[in-house]
């Protein structure tokens, strides 16, 4: 069995309720969305045929026990679920980004899935299967990139029906660049609820540019 692998690396979590922790990535290639914030754009096709015995080995040796499936979206590949579920099985603590375009049932509840759902400034909202939602529990987390205000406005309305907040833990991230911290961090404070600012760590340390970190 082998899946289409942009790169492998040995970084610092940058994102999530994870942020700050040493962990190995694998950036799965391939992404069935184009948004206009992208930072990946290079995982649309570059990328070589690994096996899965290979991307294990190499998370072993990575000395870390924190490993981060990501994309592009790593879902497209149906490898990715037997990769998801045998990294669970070798006692690896296993996280999941997807853009919340995909089916979630088939993906191992063991794993921590975060869906980085798309805001209507993505470009990419009518691509969002919301039918998701309604597999997340208190181990998962629902990401928000965010450009506006009205960006900000439409996540709240996506999660009033259900106060999925009481559910699992809701991110906000400004796009960066484009949207101050501060500005977030002022509407969140408004709304009196427990959504977390969640800012992307490794472009503040190494810059918003470097592949491989």
């Amino acid at each position: 069995m082998a899946l289409r692998v942009c790169e492998t690396f040995i970084s610092i979590m940058g994102e999530a309720s994870f942020a700050g922790l040493p962990g190995f990535f694998i950036r799965l290639s391939g992404c069935n969305l184009r948004c206009r914030y992208c930072d990946t754009t290079y995982a649309y096709a570059e990328g070589v045929e690994r096996s899965l015995a290979s991307l294990l080995g190499e998370a072993g040796a990575s000395g870390y026990r924190l490993v981060l499936v990501t994309g592009g979206e790593p879902l497209l590949q149906e490898e990715c679920l037997v990769l998801l579920s045998t990294l669970v099985e070798r006692g690896f603590t296993v996280l999941l980004e997807t853009n919340g375009s995909r089916p979630l049932e088939a993906v191992d509840p063991r794993v921590h899935r975060i869906i980085d759902l798309k805001c209507p400034g993505s470009g990419m909202a009518q691509h969002n299967y919301l039918k998701n939602l309604d597999y997340l529990t208190e181990k998962d987390e629902l990401k928000f990139v965010v450009s506006n205000r009205r960006d900000f406005d439409w996540a709240m309305q996506v999660m009033a029906a259900s106060r999925i907040w009481e559910r699992c833990t809701v991110l906000f991230s400004p796009v960066f660049g484009l949207l101050p911290p501060s500005e977030l961090a002022a509407w969140i404070l408004a709304t009196r609820l427990p959504l977390r600012l969640n800012l992307q760590l490794h472009k503040y340390i190494w810059g918003p540019d470097v592949k491989g970190m």
